[in-house]
């Protein structure tokens, strides 16, 4: 039998025994009773963790499923989006594969969007549409949400597009009060399900966006899934077992409690970034805008990351990160998103140690 490897990496992470059970549930009909009774379930928890009082969707698809689809759905005259690293550089080529014109709001690597910056390109009028990550998970960013969603909410007739799926349910976002038209994230990080679905909300002024633009397809029509969300069903066919996980995901956080879950997240982060401190690296991202998900370390003792990894994956059977896209070697990347503990992230951050030399 293979052995288990332990992911901390950020994404897929690591799925507890209790959400895989829930997830090999028996199958139903997924027009029946019992399949509508699931998903109208889940709406209340879904809608708090999402901070709206709009409906929450269910994608069987990747998170950048969603991604196009706001592009396909809400672009009429010109996106701009927000990078800064390589999943947020990512929408600009979308965007234009899509057929939209689109411009960047570019800045280096491991820097933030300046809200500043973003008012000064919103106030040429030029675009209808913003696309921001709020947790840039290759360099270990985090934007400032509530900055950049105060500058968009001076230009109303700019929508906004968020993807959260690296920070989702591990700090709080308020969809509504924030005023976030299209708010997205994925099941295989910080809510620690398998791959394979995306969740999403959409704000009645993107509704009505959508409503007017031509050619949106069918698989990604967000009027097709709140047409179909009314009666507690899906456009297609779902996965199944990620909505039962979902469901046992959901038993777990409102468990456990929002504040608590949060704090929780904020723990494990600090013991990352204390060893960090003790150990010699740096921080790839700036001091108040680092994620509370996972941490990008800069490789400032030029260790061999691929061999080091190599070896706390034979001796403890823990795996990290060796950074992302052109910082593979120069940075990694270590998680404590989903279910990790003080006592897990410790024993990984130890074992690393161990092997580091």
């Amino acid at each position: 039998m293979t052995p288990h490897i332990k992911l901390f990496s950020p994404g897929p992470v690591e799925v507890s025994p209790k959400t895989l059970a829930a997830f090999s549930r028996p199958m139903i009909g997924h027009r029946g009773s019992e399949f509508k009774a699931l998903y109208a379930g889940i709406q209340p928890q879904l809608q708090t963790l999402f901070g709206t009082k709009q409906p929450v969707f269910l994608s069987t698809s990747s998170a950048w499923g969603v991604m196009e689809a706001a592009i396909r759905n809400l672009v009429h005259t010109r996106v701009l989006c927000c990078m800064q690293g390589a999943f947020s550089d990512k929408w600009l080529d979308v965007s234009k594969r899509c057929g939209k014109e689109a411009d960047a709001l570019q800045v280096e690597w491991g820097d933030y969007t300046h809200p500043e910056a973003l008012h000064e390109k919103l106030a040429t009028g030029a675009y209808d549409t913003v696309t921001l990550i709020h947790n840039e998970t290759s360099t270990g960013v985090m934007n400032p949400l509530a900055d950049v969603c105060a500058v968009v909410r001076k230009h109303p007739g700019v929508l906004l597009v968020v993807d959260t799926v690296s920070s989702f349910s591990a700090v709080p976002i308020a969809m509504d009060e924030l005023g976030i038209d299209v708010l997205l994230t994925g099941s295989q990080k910080a809510l620690a399900l398998p791959p394979g679905l995306a969740l999403f909300a959409v704000s009645e002024k993107a509704f009505a966006r959508a409503a007017q633009t031509k050619d949106r397809g069918y698989y990604f029509d967000f009027l097709e899934f709140k047409k179909n969300q009314e009666g507690n069903m899906t456009p297609s066919t779902p996965s199944i077992g990620h909505i039962y996980a979902l469901q046992s995901k959901l038993e777990d956080i409102f468990h456990e409690g929002l504040e608590a879950r949060y704090a929780r997240h904020a723990s494990t982060n600090a013991l990352v970034h204390t060893w960090v401190k003790e150990n010699g690296f740096d921080f790839f991202a700036p001091e108040g805008f680092r994620s509370k998900t996972l941490t990008c370390i800069a490789n400032t003792r030029n260790v061999d990351v691929a061999a080091w990894i190599g070896r706390v994956k034979k001796q403890h059977g823990f795996v990290f990160d060796g950074g992302y896209g052109k910082l593979k070697g120069k940075a990694f990347r270590i998680s404590n998103m989903g279910d990790e503990t003080e006592e897990t992230m410790s024993s990984m951050l130890a074992a690393t140690t161990r092997c580091l030399e």
